[in-house]
């Protein structure tokens, strides 16, 4: 390597996923040794979340008459690597290199190494929420705006409430939180509204299981969140806003914290708003964690001091929300967007996506996927192009079953269903939707049983309690997969009778809570069951009429055996049963009493000889 070339900065990647990798003890080590160094010799930065979480903790460096280049994952043996090269010129660590930011033709350490965009992590991805993310330091509002931030708010002053509002209404922005109510309709609404005081709400109380969309955003890029919201309420007329923000979210709630003071300091929040008639007041709220709080009104409640629970509408929050007032409640996304079409216009954004569903849509991508990590992608992107060409496919080269995509109120969709476009339409059509973006990838090992009594006990753990189909249907559902999952073995004839009568009775019952429960949480909870129902009925009667787990997931159900061929009788595995459910002479085959075997795994887990199996 050329010693001549020195560094000018180092970043590092401190979004929650690689501090949880690693990130801290890496940045640590470079704020040593650059300590060590003559003062302005470098530079240390912190950045988000890049999306790849994979590859976390990622590290990018700027070296003199070099592009931005990225590595990864970055552990304390990597940051060494990558500080001799900086230091001492030492060659480059290729095998820890994702790529480089722009095009390094020329450039003889790089010429073969692909910018990180064609990679194909990112090659087929759109990002235009997350365009900042993991690269801008998010604790820096001068980079912000060197990356055009803020030109949407100062357009917006410039226009008349109506014209922002249809603006976003041109643009076919619809709601990221998981319904997809067009946006620019529901700030309508509370544009036409009377009153004289109006408030805004971000909704980031993000409650859904293997999401951290609106998390990283927040992390990675505070300003746009605050931006998008200073243009929501001159749209509307409100004066000031709220960003109800889940308490498990510190790092989160810190850079926007920081981001708010420094837009304060800049005029962009305020009084007199870029030297307007225009004030707007933004404040933190921490929420206490409650799945229930994602809902508008319970969320409302939440805010106003009393127990986050849903109230029947109308009235809508738009004519009567936070203290009476009318209100416009976005999720961090949804608002996310909003300073992109501002600036540079509905057309822009309708460019990507569908007719109906313009735009992209960020994806929690996680479970069995190789590549794991915040996805954003066109509207319109099959499940196969997203798991497969982004996510690289399953783990370990094993068979896809299926993906549960939007959470708990979403459903799991199995193999045939994979050249499914993803856009709201075509994903209720296929049984699930939307939601707010979880994306769970499913391998061939998994029980869609298990899957559905997962987030059964979920949504009932969760629920507020304040409508019936909610509290005790859920409740019900739960215990029926509860009776279809559990061992025969004592079995009462009343616990018989509901297992054999389970599924016809879920599907029942799941009707009737989607018709009546008091909001869309409530209504939506049975959606992992039908889908699971309609997509692997054979599941459900293996486990309820064979009393087999075909994954072999569900202990309750699995029978262990000893080989005798195999069994030495050595009495390892006598000695390791804690039920003392193992009988037989020392030196001679053993076998397994059914009746005591609690089907805990253990005997197998440390038989020397494989001569323990399972049915």
């Amino acid at each position: 390597m050329n010693s001549n070339k020195r560094i000018t900065t180092i970043i590092v990647g401190t979004g929650t996923c690689g501090l949880a990798a690693g990130a801290r003890i890496v940045h640590d080590y470079f704020a040593d040794k650059i300590a060590e160094e003559p003062e302005g010799s470098y530079r240390l930065k912190k950045t988000g979340c890049l999306g790849y979480c994979t590859m976390e903790p990622i590290v990018d460096v700027e070296l003199s008459g070099w592009p931005r280049v990225s590595f990864g994952p970055v552990t304390l043996e990597g940051a060494e690597l990558i500080w001799d090269m900086v230091s001492g010129g030492a060659e480059l660590p290729r095998d820890i290199v994702l790529g480089t930011h722009a095009d390094a033709e020329g450039i003889h350490e790089l010429h073969d190494i692909p910018t990180l965009w064609e990679t194909p992590f990112f090659r087929h991805q759109k990002r235009l929420v997350l365009k900042n993310s993991g690269i801008i330091d998010p604790e820096s509002l001068d980079e912000y705006l060197e990356s055009g931030g803020y030109r949407g708010l100062k357009r917006t002053v410039e226009m008349t409430p109506r014209e922002v509002v249809d603006e976003v209404k041109e643009s076919g922005l619809r709601g990221r939180g998981g319904a997809g109510f067009p946006t620019g309709l529901k700030w309508q609404f509370a544009h036409d509204a009377p009153g004289d005081q109006k408030y805004i709400i971000c909704n980031a109380d993000e409650g859904d299981p293997g999401a951290f969309m609106d998390r990283s955003i927040l992390e990675g890029d505070p300003h746009a969140v605050i931006e998008g919201l200073a243009i929501a309420a001159y749209a509307i007329g409100a004066s000031k806003g709220y960003i109800y923000c889940r308490a498990e979210y510190p790092l989160a709630i810190r850079r926007l914290t920081d981001a708010i003071e420094q837009a304060e300091e800049a005029g962009y929040l305020g009084d007199n708003i870029l030297g307007t008639d225009f004030s707007f007041e933004l404040l933190i709220k921490k929420g206490a964690g409650a799945f229930v709080c994602g809902e508008e009104t319970a969320l409302i409640a939440s805010i106003e001091g009393k127990r986050g629970m849903p109230r029947p509408r109308p009235p809508y929050p738009a004519q009567s929300g936070l203290w009476g007032k009318p209100t416009n409640i976005n999720n961090v996304e949804t608002i996310a967007n909003v300073p992109f079409i501002l600036a540079d216009g509905a057309e822009a954004f309708r460019k990507h996506g569908t007719e109906k569903s313009p735009g992209t849509k960020v994806f929690a991508l996680a479970g069995k996927v190789k590549r794991s990590g915040l996805v954003e992608a066109p509207m319109g992107m099959t499940l196969k192009e997203i798991i497969f060409d982004i996510g690289g496919g399953v783990q370990g080269d094993k068979e896809f079953k299926a993906v549960q995509i939007g959470g708990p109120s979403g459903g799991c969709l199995p193999r045939e269903l994979l050249d499914t476009r993803v856009d709201y339409d075509s994903l209720i059509e296929a049984g699930a939707m939307m939601g707010s973006g979880g994306m769970v990838v499913m391998d061939e090992d998994t029980c869609m049983v298990d899957v559905a009594k997962f987030f059964l006990e979920f949504t009932a753990s969760e629920s507020c309690g304040k409508c019936l189909p909610c509290r005790e249907g859920v409740a019900r559902l739960k215990e029926t997969l509860n009776s279809i999952v559990k061992a025969h073995r004592d079995e009462s004839p009343e616990e018989s009778l509901l297992r054999f009568q389970g599924v016809t009775m879920m599907e029942e019952l799941a009707g009737v809570i989607q018709d009546s429960a008091a909001c869309g949480l409530g209504q939506t909870a049975p959606n992992p069951i039908l889908s699971t129902l309609k997509y692997f009925r054979d599941e459900y009667d293996a486990h309820v009429f064979e009393r087999r787990c075909p994954s072999g997931v569900c202990t309750a159900l699995l029978e262990y055996y000893i080989d005798p061929e195999l069994c030495t009788g050595c009495g390892l595995c006598v000695r390791k049963c804690p039920d003392d459910a193992i009988l037989g002479e020392k030196r001679h085959p053993h076998y397994i009493s059914t009746e005591k075997c609690i089907s805990c795994g253990t005997c197998r887990q440390f038989c020397p000889f494989g001569a323990i199996k399972v049915r």
